[in-house]
């Protein structure tokens, strides 16, 4: 197991207990508005958080159980975990909007309204666990993305893969092979142990003819004009 993969599992960790806290503290804000109305980042706080809470552990436990599921294809681990890392983001930036409509001096209510000044509290907290969900879900794709189109380019498979299993950075001697063939395929030279036999070209047309004693005409001669030679008898067919 490379360290990339010891950081994939590091993501995976942290992103687990962030999302539990954000779960608690969306799941306390809703419980305190739901008779009349929710907050946006509240209901996509408690989604997001669900979300991550079901997924990362199983695709962790599947990953070290079963090799090939694709759960663990690095291709799907791109497109759900920046779709993760998207929820996460659209949290955060819900509640840092919430926190500036109805706290725009921030948390300094301390003495005045002890209530307000914790939900105050809260809200920051909200938009720092799921900005940090963000920030690692982010990071991991990214480099992921960037780690798989540099093996592709090497001629490895690796989005069909597991990170674990992907070769990002090794040569695919036999893509390598198969590049160089059609510019050794026609050099002439015979491979190696060769033994067989040369062949002889064919005569050409026209050659010497030791019989007759006339030399031959050579192929690339023009022919030569007739000229009919006039004997002084009639032609034609006689009546």
């Amino acid at each position: 197991m490379g360290s990339f993969s010891w950081f994939r599992i590091t993501v995976f960790s942290l992103s687990i207990p962030c999302s539990l806290i954000g779960l608690g503290l969306n799941a306390y804000s809703v419980s305190l508005t739901e008779p009349y109305f929710y907050f946006i980042f509240s209901a996509l706080g408690v989604a997001t958080a669900v979300l991550t809470i079901l997924t990362i552990p199983i695709m962790l436990i599947v990953d070290f159980i079963r090799r090939g599921a694709f759960t663990s294809m690095i291709i799907f681990e791109l497109s759900w975990l920046f779709t993760l890392a998207i929820l996460s983001f659209a949290t955060s930036a819900e509640s840092v909007s919430t926190s500036n409509s109805y706290f725009p001096r921030g948390c300094v209510y301390a003495n005045t309204d002890p209530t307000a000044n914790k939900y105050c509290m809260e809200l920051l907290m909200l938009g720092t666990f799921a900005f940090s969900n963000f920030i690692m879900f982010l990071s991991y794709t990214c480099i992921l993305l960037v780690f798989s189109i540099i093996g592709s380019s090497r001629g490895n498979s690796v989005w069909t893969y597991s990170v674990k299993d992907a070769t990002f950075f090794g040569q695919n001697n036999s893509w390598h092979v198969r590049q160089q063939v059609p510019l050794n395929q026609y050099s002439g030279a015979p491979p190696t142990g060769y033994t067989g036999t040369p062949v002889s070209q064919p005569q050409q047309l026209g050659t010497h003819n030791t019989h007759s004693g006339t030399p031959a005409q050579s192929p690339h001669m023009q022919p030569q004009q007739f000229q009919p030679v006039y004997s002084g008898q009639p032609q034609g067919i006689s009546v």
